[in-house]
């Protein structure tokens, strides 16, 4: 018995924290310490350190080996009489290894906190009741062994497709079959080349929370902020297994029973392209009093996959999935808050799902490609546009228009991320972009040339002075354009795209596109990855409200 119980710890698990149940209390009554950092031995700790180091050097290993296969081969090592002694160092090396992992099982099967935990994780394997799964939560570990709390299977989603949820596509260019052929075998090479790209290191750089490099070293702040979700907002950790078989690590805040009106709406956020919920943009609705659910990309921190459009669409669909069958919300109960990248999951997740109650982008772009095309090189242009549409095509802009739902867009002055240029041309961001493409689809009689002048001056407006001095310049009367836009909702049909400013004179559309303007996007005096305030969240502008 022993013997199998140090088997299954030398493959159990890393356990990072214990912490204190929330219904645990002094004797003195004071507030408890509600967790604390697990403690391995001395054999544990030294063996862990040096699996650990393995670990590292293995990852430096795999992403230097294009580098380092061919350096040895310009120095001629990779023959058989130099493979052969080669590969004996390699297997001592690996034998040595599997030796300290045993010492290591060792350590935790001679430690009580440790066979504890691991009792638990067994007892919830076999029994997975919301009791078990309490005791669980008290632990913070390898987040591959924890049990599934929800799939997609579970409930009926029409969304799938043969590849998972569907997306929108680049539409398909007509040819006939003989050229269609010819065209086929013409671009080959610049197919086999944009999968290279795109599966290499075009997908690490355009999603560098997935190097297990970087994760490694950003571990210590992401197990803080866990730890902090956990005991100080009672967060409860879930597995959601998506429709491509990804597993999706989820944090949920629940805030319905504090009795504060805020907390009957549910904000989902969508981390960046290096933001994890652990450390990201779920505070910021956590500070306004809301219920919050955060969630990792597929291949961030304990999520699994990879970060391609696709997976990131199934992953959104199963957060959404959860929320309503499992958590109890309504879609009219939620709000999806995004920042940068994650504009493109929120605009894919309301854009599916109509009924969901506002969107909220924060420092959020149009379109990837002007993005991809300025950090490339020119003669590049057609393999990266290629490659973007084909592989990594983050159309935020397409999909939002598909929404009806209240918008609100949050545009970083002094963004140096989504910008082509750089942060001191603000006309460069693509916020911007993304803001005209909203408004000429929704009010395609408002945004005539000389109105998307007038939103452009507006939108070139550094400061919020300038921004004044424009608006006040065209002497944007906000009554007049609220009752034109009421009497025009109340007359019509309501669903976008508006025909409002069909008959109306060249003032009026102007005064209407700077008011709409000013409605769907609101500026933030900093820079790309400052944490947004709370008092610059809020929920989008609604006409029916006023």
């Amino acid at each position: 018995m022993a013997g199998w119980m140090w088997l299954r710890c030398l493959f159990g698990p890393n356990l990072q924290r214990i912490h204190r149940s929330p219904d645990q209390t002094r004797a003195d009554g004071r507030t408890p310490r509600r967790g604390w950092n697990y403690q391995p031995r001395g054999l544990e700790k030294h063996t862990d350190s040096i699996l650990g180091w393995a670990s590292v050097i293995w990852s430096l290993s795999y992403y230097s080996s294009p580098l380092l296969l061919c350096y040895l081969y310009r120095k001629g090592y990779i023959c058989s009489s130099k493979l052969v002694p080669l590969s004996q160092y390699v297997g001592t090396a690996l034998v040595c290894l599997l030796g300290v992992a045993c010492l290591r099982g060792w350590g935790r099967w001679r430690n009580p906190e440790y066979i504890q935990f691991f009792s638990i994780l067994e007892e919830t394997r076999k029994n997975h009741t919301p009791s078990n799964k309490k005791k669980l939560a008290c632990f913070d570990f390898d987040f591959k062994n924890w049990p599934v709390d929800f799939s997609w299977k579970e409930v009926s989603s029409p969304k799938l497709s043969k590849g998972g949820v569907s997306l929108l596509r680049p539409e398909p260019k007509h040819r006939g079959a003989a050229d269609g052929v010819l065209s086929s075998v013409r671009t080959l090479p610049c197919h086999i080349l944009s999968y290279l790209i795109a599966h290499s290191f075009g997908r690490r750089m355009l999603y560098p929370g997935s190097v297990g490099l970087l994760q490694k070293a950003m571990r210590p702040m992401l197990q803080q902020g866990q730890a902090r979700l956990v005991e100080e907002y009672d967060g409860q950790r879930n597995k959601l297994v998506a429709c491509d078989g990804n597993e999706i690590d989820t944090m949920f805040v629940d805030r319905r029973t504090d009795g504060g009106p805020a907390g009957k709406t549910l904000v989902i956020c969508c981390e960046g392209n290096a933001g994890f919920y652990e450390v990201g943009c779920m505070n910021t609705p956590l500070d306004g009093g809301y219920s919050v659910l955060g969630w990792n990309h597929p291949g961030f921190g304990g999520s699994t996959g990879v970060p391609f459009p696709q997976n990131e669409a199934n992953a959104m669909d199963v957060v959404i999935q959860f929320a309503v069958h499992k958590l109890g919300f309504q879609l009219s109960d939620i709000i999806v808050y995004a920042w940068s990248i994650g504009g493109f999951t929120a605009s894919w997740a309301v854009m599916s799902y109509p009924e969901i109650r506002a969107l909220v982008l924060d420092a959020s772009f149009d379109d990837l490609l002007p993005l991809a095309l300025k950090v490339m090189p020119e003669s590049w242009r057609p393999l990266v546009t290629h490659t973007v549409r084909q592989y990594m095509n983050l159309n935020n802009a397409e999909q939002l228009c598909k929404y009806q739902g209240p918008v609100l867009l949050i545009r970083r002055t002094k963004d140096e991320i989504i910008t082509t240029t750089g942060p001191e041309d603000i006309m460069s961001n693509r916020g911007n972009d993304l803001l005209l493409k909203l408004l000429q689809y929704r009010y395609p009689k408002v945004m005539t040339d000389d109105a998307v002048r007038a939103v452009r001056q507006w939108l070139a407006a550094g400061t919020q002075i300038e921004g004044e001095s424009v608006y006040t310049g065209y002497e944007v009367d906000d009554d007049w354009c609220l009752s034109v836009l009421q009497s025009y909702q109340t007359d019509r049909e309501t669903l976008f795209p508006w025909s409002v400013g069909e008959d109306m004179t060249l003032e009026g559309r102007r005064q209407l596109a700077l008011f709409l303007a000013r409605k769907y996007m609101r500026n933030f005096d900093t820079t790309h990855c400052t944490p947004l305030p709370i008092s610059e969240f809020r929920p989008p502008w609604r006409l029916e409200s006023q």
